[in-house]
């Protein structure tokens, strides 16, 4: 009985400290500079930010792409005309794009442009998290600053963020990607540091379990990130030289969607 005890504990202790496994289902290629993935509700499909040009600059070469579940292309061109599209959100039936400067706003059944809402002294602007109520939050990162959009008014809701990048919110709290740190910041903006130890700066942010984040650096690296503060590297591909964007995630199919940036592809890859 006290060894069936002890191995049941064993057991316990192994399961609890299980690493996250990324095992690659399918890669979409012919896409111009991906930077970020974000499914849709239903999870049947996957838009694509497409900055298809230069990442800080105001071009018009930019757009969002339709993916299907399983990495065809349904439309490539949805949505065209953007400048730097890079980090995405979904309320209400509206696409929220961080598009450089601006927020663009899409009507997802009409896959139209009906708002662009300028944040008025960025440069670069690069990640969205909306809340339940409809905040929009939006990070720049070369500024260092989070914004926050409501009722299409600008404010700023937090400074002295050095690289803010990857934003999530869950439940009352945003999560933040400061540089190689993540932050929590409850509805009071009281901050706390959740995790350091990134190798880089973060990019994408997902929840995948209870207290428990995928996240994603540009040059090439993703770890599983925990609110205890434990940090495990899951991904390095800096040696091929395929970087690993903002990258999206499908609960129910526990699948993550990695961008590659300069090889102009989407790899997903299922967790186990």
């Amino acid at each position: 009985m006290k060894n069936s005890l002890i191995l049941c504990f064993l057991l316990f202790v192994v399961t609890a400290n299980a690493q996250v496994t990324l095992t690659k289902l399918w890669e979409t290629t012919d896409l111009p500079t991906p930077e970020s993935v974000l499914p849709t509700k239903n999870g049947k499909s996957l838009y694509v930010s497409l900055i298809d040009g230069d990442a800080a600059k105001a071009d018009g070469k930019g757009g969002i792409a339709i993916l299907s579940e399983d990495g065809k292309i349904i439309n490539k061109n949805w949505v065209t005309g953007l400048n730097a599209p890079k980090g995405m959100g979904i309320y209400k039936g509206k696409l929220y794009v961080a598009d450089l400067n601006e927020v663009v706003v899409i009507e997802v059944k009409a896959g139209k442009i009906t708002n662009k809402i300028p944040v008025e002294g960025t440069v670069f602007l690069n990640d969205i998290a909306i809340d339940a109520k409809g905040g929009v939050y939006v990070s720049d990162t070369r500024l260092g600053h989070i914004y926050k959009i409501e009722n299409n008014k600008v404010a700023l809701y937090l400074d002295k963020m050095t690289n803010a990048n990857g934003l999530k919110v869950v439940g009352d709290n945003l999560f933040i990607l400061s540089g190689p740190t993540l932050l929590k910041v409850d509805a009071e903006r009281k901050i706390t540091t959740i995790a350091k130890g990134l190798a880089s700066g973060g990019d994408g942010i997902e929840p995948i379990a209870a207290n428990t984040f995928l996240v994603s650096c540009w040059v090439g690296l993703v770890y599983e990130v925990k609110m205890d503060g434990t940090v495990t590297q899951l991904m390095d591909t800096r040696k091929q030289k395929i970087n690993t964007a903002d990258l999206g995630y499908n609960a129910q199919k526990k699948t993550a969607y990695i961008p590659t940036f300069f090889k102009n592809s989407v790899i997903a890859y299922q967790l186990k």
